[in-house]
């Protein structure tokens, strides 16, 4: 059972009352609450908080033996053959100074102590009090793991209440502590004292920590009240302070009923304040005898761990002695003095109340862990009997984690490729998830892009049917077949798209689309600035065709060069590969290309933009040039067509996730590829097909002829 449980940290906090609002500033000065006063390593390690100084004058004796009951049980545990058996129960004991803000730190060391076995180990925290009676720690949803071995405030005050009308008395005084154990209590005491039909003159709040002003105000309500029973739920720190004002303002003839916290406690009951407290009343938590513990603690040495302070000072404090030589007035501890020979709260073991809470809160923490530890050994099936090592057989494990037992003490990640079944049973492979041709989306834009190329391809025939018409040559045809095969590559292109990538389709999908659409865009801006020189040279006529000729090859050529120029220098230095994306969705693996270089990207797609601009301005300049047909209003209007595309892409590119960035890139190319087909050759193909007249020289010239194009 060792092995089964090694590297396991199940904490369970013991947690004393920590309803005193005190001064922990003189607690951090005695040393960090971070660190445990008393430390023992185990398989399995308690922690515990007790008000060790919570007297600022010296150590408190009667939580230092609350302390050393709690190490007792766990020695008594480790002990036993029958009780967790071969496992070793350790223990981090904290001074929680009988105040909130320690006693958190405290707790808190305990849980985060253990972040470097998050990841291997099943950590569980859980606190179980025995002194801490605060009936609003029993609010499940706001503390789910918190247990007691005590009853909280709740049951004590209506009993309080019940006892007070027992007695007959129904006018009384209050006086609480100011904190949640105090207001809790004398709140629920007020309602049930009221149910009884008792009146309640005044209800007063006093801290340990508050002003002396304070206190003597209390005293003084207290002393010309005219009720002469004062129920005093107060924690023992306040008692102590409210005693001593008590007795200087010699307050006496009152009956005192009492809470838990001071009722029996036996530091109280001495001559000096008999003349106050002698006849009070009140509930006590149920005593036992501990069998071998007075033993145990007559065995508290300093020599134990000498370098341990609270060991050193627990025996100052027992024997009124002190191991610094020099102090003046103080006997020097030889370190042979006999606990069995003190009489104080820490060796009086007759009254063993809070200690037998401590006790029985290990024990209760030794036998669940016991029987969780027993549960499917020894050929012991696992049922529902056995709330499991850790929480996996209640609660599923997370996405992408499985365990496939019950009773796992962990749950393992899937690998990078793999996600957890619905039960969290198995891992299965991730769903791969591209644009593919089977899917409804991929086969529509594979149906335009290859109703598009062969519109385009119809368009190409039409005009090479009318190749020697008017309208043709005016077009430029050279420049129009050009432009023409171009639109169809620009169509086709987006093929490469669609499918699984592969190393070569995304270096061809990206290059492919820049060098295709920079030969496009090229071929109209020569075609722009062809019909800008014919109509503005200066020139013979007969000198136009042949200076057109040559400025729009080079024009064209030089274009499409420095957008290869690119696209070559992208593929040698970071081209563009397949890439396994997980991030975006965690049970869905997307296959897509990774850019290799997105500077190389938007420098392509800034190139074409640019020669679309310059095109744009060119075309819009010779827009209103005397032509009955000028081909630069078609060409102005396709642009604006196009930039409008483009400009919409970008955003909608960047915000896309998955296989729909690759839809939107499809969608851009297969819109701008329509937009010019249709705004440049849509008038041309009405003319040639169905207005045959208008396929003259004269009509394409107008009334001021200028020279035609080649």
């Amino acid at each position: 059972m060792h092995g089964y449980i090694s590297g396991i940290s199940f904490f369970v906090v013991i947690l004393g009352a920590f309803e005193v609002e005190d001064d922990s500033v003189f607690c951090e000065m005695l040393g960090s609450p971070e660190l445990p006063l008393l430390f023992k390593k185990g398989d399995i390690t308690i922690g515990g908080a007790f008000s060790i100084y919570s007297q600022i004058s010296k150590i408190n004796l009667r939580e230092f033996r609350f302390a050393q009951a709690m190490m007792f049980a766990i020695e008594e545990i480790n002990n036993s053959s029958t009780l967790l058996p071969n496992v070793t129960v350790g223990y981090k004991i904290f001074d929680s100074c009988g105040s909130t803000l320690p006693s958190t730190h405290a707790v808190m060391d305990l849980i985060n102590g253990q972040k470097q076995n998050l990841v291997k180990t099943c950590n569980s925290q859980t606190s179980i009090s025995h002194f801490a009676t605060c009936a609003c720690l029993s609010n499940r949803n706001e503390y789910p793991t918190f247990f007691r071995t005590i009853p909280s405030d709740y049951y004590q005050s209506r009993a309080l209440a019940k006892l007070v009308k027992h007695f007959g008395w129904t006018w009384v005084g209050a006086v609480r502590s100011d904190n949640d154990y105090g207001n809790n209590g004398m709140a629920t005491f007020i309602t049930a004292a009221s149910q009884e039909g008792i009146c309640v003159e005044y209800s007063e709040a006093i801290s340990r920590t508050g002003s002396t002003e304070q206190l003597e105000r209390v005293v003084r309500v207290i002393q010309r009240g005219t009720a002469r029973v004062l129920v005093a739920f107060l924690a023992q720190g306040e008692m102590d302070v409210l005693l001593e004002e008590a007795l200087r303002q010699n307050l006496t003839g009152l009956q005192w009923v009492g809470s838990e916290s001071w009722i029996t406690s036996s530091h109280l009951a001495n001559t000096r304040f008999s003349g106050i407290l002698t006849g009070s009343l009140g509930f006590a938590i149920k005593k036992a005898k501990i069998k071998g513990l007075q033993e145990f603690l007559l065995q508290v040495h300093p020599n134990q761990d000498p370098q341990n302070n609270l060991l050193r000072e627990f025996w100052e404090t027992t024997f009124g002695c002190s191991f610094q030589s020099r102090l003046h007035g103080t006997e020097q501890c030889s370190g042979f003095e006999r606990l069995q020979d003190a009489n104080n709260v820490y060796t009086d073991v007759s009254e063993l109340r809070i200690s037998n809470n401590v006790y029985k809160a290990v024990h209760a923490v030794a036998h669940a862990m016991h029987s969780m530890f027993k549960c499917g050994q020894s050929g012991e099936a696992v049922n529902h009997s056995c709330k499991p090592l850790c929480c996996f057989s209640c609660v599923a494990c997370a996405v992408g984690e499985i365990s496939n037992s019950s009773n796992s003490a962990e749950c393992s990640r899937c690998l990078l490729d793999f996600w957890s079944n619905d039960d969290h049973s198995k891992c299965v492979p991730k769903v791969i998830e591209f644009l593919s041709y089977g899917e409804t989306m991929g086969a529509l834009l594979t149906a335009f892009s290859l109703l598009g190329a062969t519109l385009t391809l119809v368009v190409f025939f039409v005009f090479f049917r009318f190749r020697h018409t008017p309208l043709v040559k005016a077009s430029n045809s050279e420049l129009s077949f050009l432009l023409l095969f171009s639109l169809i590559l620009c169509f086709l292109c987006s093929l490469t798209f669609i499918g699984q990538p592969t190393e070569w389709s995304c270096m061809l999908r990206h290059t492919a689309f820049g060098i295709t659409f920079a030969l496009c865009i090229s071929c109209i801006l020569a075609k722009t600035i062809t019909v800008v020189v014919a109509f503005k040279a200066n020139r013979p006529a007969n000198t136009v065709p042949q200076c057109s000729a040559s400025l729009q090859r080079t024009s064209v050529l030089g274009c499409t060069l420095v957008q290869v120029l690119v696209c070559v220098l992208w593929l040698v230095f970071a081209p563009p590969f397949p890439h396994k994306n997980a991030a975006h969705a965690t049970e869905i693996i997307i296959l897509e290309c990774d850019l290799g270089s997105p500077v190389a990207f938007w420098v392509v797609l800034g190139y074409i933009g640019l020669l679309a601009v310059l095109c744009f301005i060119l075309a819009f300049l010779a827009r209103k040039l005397p032509d009955n047909f000028n081909e630069a209003k078609f060409i102005t209007f396709s642009m604006l067509i196009f930039s409008a595309v483009w400009t919409t892409f970008i955003p909608a590119y960047v915000s896309s996730p998955g296989k729909f960035t690759v839809a939107v890139e499809i969608f851009a190319i297969l819109a701008s590829s329509f937009g010019l087909l249709f705004s440049i050759f849509a008038p041309k193909c009405y003319i040639l097909l169905l207005k045959p007249e208008k396929n003259t020289k004269k009509h394409m010239m107008g009334r001021n002829s200028r020279p035609h194009i080649q």
